[in-house]
């Protein structure tokens, strides 16, 4: 087993990751729990492939999941789907000392820990991620969420997990199409801080995406070892170095704004299409090399993955995606920060962009 410790002094907590670790996921559980009783929240896809597994091994240790099982998709980050679970959680008598274990991806993780957050303000909860996406990005980190109207992850708090527990193994399961996006946040890492990283991925994505069980644990830890240490260190995002693992981030959600939120356009296909974007971006501005841009949309491009406007299934005006923009979180006193790199490796964030530079470059770019 590879354990990847967040050290947040009282809010430390483990990411544990290993083949077939959620068959015996009730002994992880088990002393967190502290009853015989576990409450579950997943959704209509993994309720018929992780959770008869979670709920047999929890049977083994003598233990009863309960378990609230709501609509699969990005429209489950809701107000109404975030009333219904707070209403059931209340209904299964979750208190202060509860751990609300969150079955599934990140739409699961993100809308249960808001939930935690809030319900008798502030239960427990455990992250047990079934996507590639949730393994090395979302479940780390204590960013929950729900969408509004106006945008993506806008009302939400920093709520850290008690637990996380990652098995490669449920991502048998997922189609292709999820393995890629998931991959999106995977390679983000090389990207903004690990040249080394990114050469790995160029070498083993394949493998990876194929079913590779050894290049996926390599590359999940190697992912949330990255992350773990970026929280460390900038927890609630205060500075910037938080700020980076938002790389493609606001050139991606505005792509998912245009697309309305749906499967059109799945979260890591926008983070893939955007990071490739700030790539260009960047080149064309003159701050990174135009190869370092070209290099990546090429290893996008292999892996048939979204590597800018037309391949995203995104034609709109580059002033509507910069409206779309202009809703976004990191929004401060009439500023939009980008996170733009110098090179592969090296990100920082830069708060003198001028969004009608964005607009104008949307409008040309493919």
């Amino acid at each position: 087993m590879k354990i990847v410790r967040v050290g947040l002094g009282k809010r430390s907590y483990d990411i544990r990751i290993e083949s077939g670790l959620l068959a015996q996921a009730a002994d992880h559980i088990g002393p967190l729990a502290g009853s015989g009783r576990v409450v579950i929240v997943t959704d209509t896809n993994v309720e018929t492939s992780a959770l008869p597994i979670l709920i047999d091994s929890l049977a083994r240790a003598g233990m009863k999941g309960d378990v609230f099982s709501l609509p699969a998709g990005e429209e489950t980050k809701s107000w109404p789907y975030l009333a219904q679970l707070c209403d059931w959680l209340l209904e299964m008598g979750v208190d202060r000392s509860s751990h609300v274990v969150a079955l599934g991806g990140g739409v699961i993780g993100d809308l249960v820990g808001f939930a935690a957050s809030i319900l008798k303000r502030g239960c427990h909860f455990i992250q047990i991620p079934t996507t590639l996406l949730s393994q090395v990005d979302s479940s780390v980190g204590g960013k929950t969420a729900i969408n509004a109207d106006a945008g993506k992850n806008l009302i939400g708090a920093f709520h850290q997990p008690s637990l996380v527990l990652i098995d490669p193994d449920v991502l048998n399961s997922l189609p292709e199409r999820q393995v890629k996006a998931g991959y999106a946040e995977v390679v983000k890492y090389g990207l903004l801080g690990d040249a080394g990283f990114f050469d790995w991925c160029e070498a083993n994505a394949g493998k990876l995406i194929a079913g590779d069980s050894e290049a996926r644990i390599q590359a999940i830890y190697a992912s949330v070892s990255a992350k773990a240490r970026i929280v460390e260190a900038d927890e609630r995002e205060t500075e910037d170095r938080r700020a980076l693992l938002n790389l493609g981030h606001t050139f991606g959600h505005a792509l998912e704004a245009e697309t309305g939120f749906s499967d059109a356009l799945l979260h890591g296909e926008g983070v893939a299409a955007g990071m490739a974007l700030a790539f260009q971006f960047a080149a064309k501005a003159g701050i990174c090399a135009a190869s370092e841009a070209e290099r990546v949309v090429a290893h996008l491009k292999s892996l048939g993955m979204p590597h800018g406007l037309q391949s995203a299934g995104v034609s709109a005006s580059g002033a509507a995606l910069v409206a779309h923009m202009m809703h976004d979180k990191k929004m401060q006193k009439g500023t939009l920060p980008f996170i733009l790199p110098r090179a592969i490796g090296d990100a920082y964030v830069d708060r003198g962009i001028d969004t009608t530079e964005i607009a104008a470059f949307l409008d040309v770019a493919k």
